[in-house]
């Protein structure tokens, strides 16, 4: 079955899931349709965008959007696309208030890229803003990684069956600290929940704007588990202060076994990309992603992946959005099937 094939059907069944309030959850891996696209080979020469160029990120400094902003910033400088490159962190709402933001002030600006991903789309889905998806035109998907599962150190919980037992027996009791609500976070938090024959509804999430809060929430006690990317874990679990205990990939990764492995069959991407507003001309837009693109290959982006452990899953324009639409409608049948609430 071709991967167009297996999202239309995928499709279809979330459609029927919101009409019905009754289908099985499928997991949010699943629904992206196999293996990511990659970028091609030989690294393709971008075109010279402006003296400079905006990047809106709609999160804290030192997040994954954060880290995925500077980070096609510095090659986007690197590659000749830019001289320079001004940040401007938006956070709030699984990035609502930054896609707000952007859509007034820069919807029309053909220097202003925004940040976002699979993060986004979900709290659209929860939060039903007034300015959504609609509002963006995607340039590309550019990274993909997982999410760690991690406890402090002193906890009981070890392993996934450890949490799965802890999850049935009193997940009220189990708070969850993750990203903003809606997210992949949240989502996965739910997905959890149902893996391990508990009720997402008796979920306990405290959602918070970084990892580092997530971290902090965790290594003092505040919640019994956290849910993060990686690489915003990594620093504590070096130290000693947290300990992981699974990981949403379908196998090990980072070193760390997954949930599905250790017999808890739930599973998760997380993907960002880069967008820019519906106002800016199609020609320009397609620049933007030819100089995207080839930041993607130069050493700054590579190192950048190196170090924070994404994955490259190089999707362009038209592709992702088309991507998007089942993540949108997958992301409605999470919100709806596992009663996750707006905070």
């Amino acid at each position: 079955m071709t991967a167009f094939n297996r999202r239309d059907v995928l499709g279809r069944m979330a459609a029927a899931a919101l009409a019905t309030g009754s289908a099985p959850l499928v997991s949010a891996q699943l629904a992206h349709g196999g293996p990511a696209s990659r970028i091609p080979g030989t690294p393709p020469k971008g075109p010279k965008l402006a003296t400079t160029l905006r990047i809106v990120i709609p999160g804290s400094q030192g997040g994954g959007w954060d880290q995925t902003g500077r980070s096609l910033g510095a090659a986007l400088v690197g590659v000749g696309a830019a001289d320079q490159v001004d940040y401007e962190n938006i956070g709030g709402k699984g990035g609502t208030i930054g896609l707000a933001a952007y859509a007034e002030k820069y919807g029309s600006d053909a220097n202003a890229l925004l940040i976002g991903g699979l993060v986004m789309v979900g709290a659209v889905a929860l939060h039903k803003p007034v300015a959504d998806l609609t509002h963006l035109q995607p340039i590309a998907r550019l990274a993909s990684d997982h999410l760690v599962a991690a406890v402090a150190t002193q906890s009981p919980i070890k392993t996934a069956k450890d949490l799965a037992d802890a999850m049935h027996a009193n997940l009220r009791g189990l708070s969850i600290a993750g990203g903003s609500a809606g997210g992949a976070d949240h989502m996965f938090a739910g997905i959890l929940a149902r893996a391990c024959k508990a009720s997402p509804a008796d979920l306990q999430y405290q959602a918070f704007a970084g990892g580092a809060d997530v971290v902090r929430a965790v290594a003092t006690g505040k919640a019994a588990l956290g849910l993060s990317g990686y690489s915003e874990f990594s620093d504590a679990v070096a130290a000693g202060t947290l300990r992981t205990i699974g990981v949403s990939s379908r196998h090990a990764v980072h070193g760390v076994p997954s949930f599905r492995d250790q017999g808890v069959d739930a599973t998760m991407d997380n993907w960002r990309g880069v967008f820019t507003g519906t106002s800016v001309a199609a020609a320009r837009a397609a620049q933007m992603q030819a100089a995207v693109e080839a930041a993607c290959h130069h050493e700054a982006w590579l190192r950048a992946l190196k170090l924070h452990r994404w994955e490259s899953s190089w999707l362009p324009g038209k592709d992702l959005a088309e991507f998007m639409k089942l993540d949108e409608t997958m992301a409605k049948v999470l919100v709806y099937l596992l009663k996750l609430k707006a905070q």
